[in-house]
């Protein structure tokens, strides 16, 4: 036998070797990696999986707080959400709330962070004030701005020399939730923010130095095109955390609903209705309703997302 044949011979064997080779690896890979996994895989079906199942199963039912028997009433409760004029009300309430909050929260974030990364003499000091209001518990935010907006003794009022009745007119409950928002929250997209400043190249702005560019257009063509990508992710992650909120718009009206009921939100809305009004089947069609509408705007997302991406290529 030849040399040329002997190779030809050697060569599939040793192949098929490698491959099983490293099908055994990748087996085994899996079989260690499994264990890791299986702890979270166990709370994720015990807390996120089955709730879910659940709900969904109750939201077909007449399901009450106390416990009866649940007889099964189909999409009766879907047809009367879909009907429900309180629930459209919260629904846009909710969404009011996102389209302030959005926009202010992602310019505000990338200013602050612009701001600290560009100070040198205590930087840390400017950096910890940004981002500390974000460590407090929704409870002290919402108190704390409660007594800020307190018409008689607030500091709010009294600063600015007005006399704005913030928590108990339609006309600024919601706004005065927002700029609660916005300080409270703000810190997390400024984190994001300067941690995507401080991963642009410095070479592309000695470059455009040289080019004659000023800070204006540096930040325009080197700045916002290279923070794009966080940029979408503060949005959509502000999007859909604004479309939940509850904390701290009923902390502020003392656990209600606000003044003509201004301020009472999609999940405040499915809350009353399982806790207040007992009614655990109708609640549980509400929260599947919103699931939907979460699930629906964060596959937005991620098509948008995509789309971008294979366009630019």
């Amino acid at each position: 036998m030849t040399t040329a044949s002997a190779e030809t011979v050697v060569a599939p064997a040793r192949a098929r070797t490698a491959a099983g080779t490293a099908g055994v690896r990748r087996r085994q890979g899996f079989q260690h990696g499994g264990w890791f996994v299986a702890p979270f895989l166990a709370l994720f079906a015990l807390f996120v999986i089955w709730p879910l199942l659940r709900g969904l199963w109750l939201s077909f039912t007449d399901a009450n707080i106390s416990g009866d028997d649940a007889n099964f009433v189909g999409l009766d409760n879907y047809r009367e959400a879909l009907r429900d004029d309180l629930m459209w009300d919260s629904l846009g309430h909710s969404a009011y709330f996102t389209l302030l909050v959005v926009p202010c929260i992602t310019v505000l974030a990338f200013g602050l962070a612009m701001l600290a990364h560009h100070i040198e003499r205590g930087a840390w000091l400017w950096r910890l004030c940004f981002f500390m209001p974000f460590l407090l518990p929704s409870t002290v935010a919402g108190n704390l701005w409660q007594w800020l907006f307190n018409p008689g003794t607030g500091m709010v009022n009294h600063v600015f020399g007005i006399d704005t009745p913030w928590l108990s007119d339609t006309s600024y409950a919601m706004l005065a939730v927002v700029i609660c928002t916005l300080w409270w929250t703000v810190g997390f997209s400024f984190l994001l923010y300067l941690a995507a400043l401080q991963g642009i190249p410095a070479h592309l702005y000695e470059a455009a130095k040289l080019d004659g560019a000023n800070a204006w257009h540096r930040t325009v063509h080197i700045t916002l095109p290279m923070l794009r990508n966080i940029t979408g992710l503060v949005i959509a992650l502000q999007i859909l955390a604004s479309l939940q909120v509850f904390d701290q718009a009923v902390v502020m009206m003392d656990f209600g609903p606000g003044p003509e009921d201004s301020t009472r939100t999609f999940v405040q809305f499915t809350l009353e209705e399982g806790f207040t009004a007992y009614r655990v089947g109708y609640a549980s069609a509400i929260s599947i309703i919103f699931f939907v509408l979460i699930a629906a705007v964060a596959l937005g997302r991620m098509w948008l997302l995509r789309n971008r991406e294979e366009g630019g290529r």
